[in-house]
């Protein structure tokens, strides 16, 4: 059978982009996104309301977030880290911090309500949140019911 019939999508990829996936080509996804910053170090990575950033700038800024919750909050392999926050720039470098940092990442809707985060950090477990300043307010409210010992 045709290739093309069962895989429609193939015939939009540029020229150049392989059909297929070598899975053995990287050992975890920190390391395909160490390699790809590095390959792609002068390029943009992320634009956000005019700002760019490259791949080198979030290599250099998730890896320092990285050794701050390793190092200076001493967060043990496999904590849960919660990101309260919409698409922004500090949204990719706070993801790849937490996994290179050998951490859980704990997605939060930035929509949610009191309860629903209450519920969300409960379930989680989560001890250490990455939050936008303008959701703080519900942190605030809910605290003394949570788990919560670092607020970023």
């Amino acid at each position: 059978m045709n290739k093309d019939i069962l895989k429609p999508w193939l015939k939009n990829y540029p020229k150049g982009v392989s059909s297929n996936i070598n899975f053995d080509e990287y050992s975890s996804l920190v390391d395909m996104f160490d390699k790809t910053c590095e390959r792609f170090s002068s390029k943009k990575a992320f634009t956000n309301f005019g700002v760019s950033l490259t791949f080198k700038d979030i290599f250099e800024k998730s890896s320092n977030l990285a050794s701050f919750l390793k190092n200076e909050l001493n967060l043990p392999k496999g904590s849960r880290v919660a990101i309260m926050m919409p698409n922004l720039l500090q949204y990719p470098i706070s993801t790849f911090g937490i996994l290179k940092a050998g951490l859980i990442v704990e997605n939060i809707n930035p929509l949610y309500t009191e309860r629903e985060l209450e519920a969300q950090l409960l379930n989680s477990k989560s001890e250490t949140i990455i939050i936008v300043e303008n959701f703080a307010h519900l942190i605030e409210k809910i605290l003394h019911k949570i788990n919560v010992k670092n607020i970023i």
